[in-house]
């Protein structure tokens, strides 16, 4: 039996979904940063991080574990890498956006990467 096609338990699929609607919730931030005038909310990404964080402890011991350390990791560095950059906006608005869609180009990668993984019932690595 292939790993696509394990039968999730309840618990198993309920994570899934957590897992999916923060995906989601972390792409839409993720993509929007890069658009100019199409600006998400921080808010999206904050609902996603406490969902995470809240819902970590029942994925303890499963494959899914990985991934709520992994989205709660993306969303810490990269919160942490736009707050280093913010000076780039104050001073020069170019080199601020580029250093912001680099970051975004970044956090999305690791957005597609866990949430191709999460699809494929497998841990993130």
């Amino acid at each position: 039996m292939s790993e696509t096609s394990l039968v999730l338990s309840e618990r198993e699929q309920s994570l899934k979904n957590v897992g999916h609607v923060s995906y989601a919730l972390h792409t839409i931030v993720a993509v929007s940063a890069v658009i100019p005038g199409i600006q998400a909310s921080i808010l999206l990404l904050l609902v996603a991080f406490v969902i995470d964080l809240v819902k970590k402890g029942d994925a303890a011991g499963t494959w899914q574990e990985s991934h709520f350390g992994w989205r709660i990791r993306s969303v810490l560095w990269a919160g942490v890498l736009y707050l280093v950059t913010v000076p780039l906006w104050v001073l020069f608005v170019i080199p601020g956006w580029v250093a912001w869609c680099l970051i975004s180009i970044w956090f999305l990668y690791r957005v597609v990467k866990g949430w191709m993984a999460l699809n494929d019932n497998r841990a993130v690595a």
